[in-house]
């Protein structure tokens, strides 16, 4: 990351190292990028097999008639859809950001690092061994399959001589993926709820309804409004341990908190829409080249980009071949792999 160390001085108190902002950048993405996701997501109710006018689905909004079929479409069908799609996205890219803030590894993401397969894990013991579970209970293994994921991949990381890498983590993460993801589909076969599965396995928001967005609306606010909380904490954090232990923060509260709110947001997300990959990564490195490396900017501008790739990519899943659609999770793979490997490349060459 960029960062300059420069200090200035102050009166009695450690004085916190510049680092590299443009507010007037994230302001301008603020604004830009929230009117550019209402529009979006009024694109995604409007849109569709049965495309409704705009004139109509405001009348929805205002003024809902259940005798009127549009108004059922939009209402029961593809308002939930679309909220949920954008909390995903925000969260995702926030816990994105934050993992890449706390450990100074660009390739961090949930997806990549296992957390996502940690909850897929999880929810799977919960269709296998509870199929009576309510969603509350189902949210509930997520989060226990996140942080189980965090912990494990963490904990293997550093278990070597000279601490965490990039590379490391990075490895770890995907051997967590792929025994977490085998011992998932596992359970599926065995227990013969691959049918349940299927919809998370793939990744997308088809299907969701009101009741799942209630519930996961709470957690998701609550470590979105956590995440800006911790910005100032992270942004010292991303600049070095040494530094942030020399400027009083407490590191490892700091980075406890922060993964808490990692498998918060990553096991709230992957209740609603199965573990869809490099959101979190993608747009972390587009913010931060917008915006700098401030977190108090980074976060908020994250959770808006974030929010707009993936309803403009749930959008995209419907369109391309209508009725069918196309699983979200492959649609946005196919924008994080190709990047993915650039930013490997990338630091292999600075290596």
């Amino acid at each position: 990351m960029d960062s300059s160390a420069q200090q200035s001085p102050t009166s009695g108190k450690q004085a916190i190292p510049a680092v590299k902002a443009r507010p007037v950048n994230a302001i301008l993405i603020l604004i830009a990028g929230t009117a550019l996701l209402i529009l979006a997501m009024g694109a995604a109710i409007a849109f569709g097999p049965r495309n409704i006018s705009f004139a109509e689905v405001w009348r929805s909004l205002i003024a809902f008639n259940p005798a009127i079929t549009d108004h059922q479409i939009i209402y029961e069908l593809r308002l939930p859809r679309t909220i949920a799609a954008a909390l995903v996205g925000a969260s995702f890219a926030v816990s994105g950001a934050i993992m890449q803030g706390i450990s100074r590894n660009p390739m961090a993401d949930p997806g990549i690092l296992g957390i996502n397969a940690g909850a897929t894990l999880m929810l799977a013991v919960s269709f296998a061994f509870f199929p009576a579970q309510s969603y509350q209970g189902i949210m509930l293994f997520c989060f226990a399959g996140a942080a189980m994921s965090t912990a494990l991949v963490f904990g293997i990381g550093s278990a070597v001589r000279g601490g965490l890498s990039p590379v490391r983590l990075v490895l770890a993460g995907s051997a967590i993926s792929a025994l977490f993801l085998a011992v998932s589909q596992g359970l599926a076969l065995h227990y013969r709820v691959g049918q349940e599965m299927a919809f998370w396995f793939a990744g997308g928001v088809a299907g969701t309804r009101w009741i799942q967005v209630q519930i996961a609306l709470p957690w998701i606010i609550a470590g979105l409004l956590a995440a800006f909380v911790l910005a100032r904490s992270i942004t010292v954090l991303s600049l070095g341990e040494e530094i942030a232990a020399g400027l009083g923060q407490r590191t490892g509260l700091i980075r406890l908190a922060s993964l808490v709110i990692v498998f918060m947001l990553s096991g709230g997300s992957v209740s609603l829409v199965g573990p869809v990959a490099f959101v979190g990564l993608v747009i972390p490195h587009l913010t931060r080249s917008l915006v700098g490396v401030d977190y108090r900017w980074v976060i908020p501008c994250t959770a808006v980009l974030g929010a707009i790739l993936v309803v403009a990519g749930d959008f995209g899943a419907r369109m391309i071949n209508p009725p069918r659609e196309v699983p979200l999770g492959a649609l946005i793979a196919m924008i994080g792999v190709p990047f993915f490997l650039y930013v490997a490349r990338k630091e292999r060459r600075e290596f």
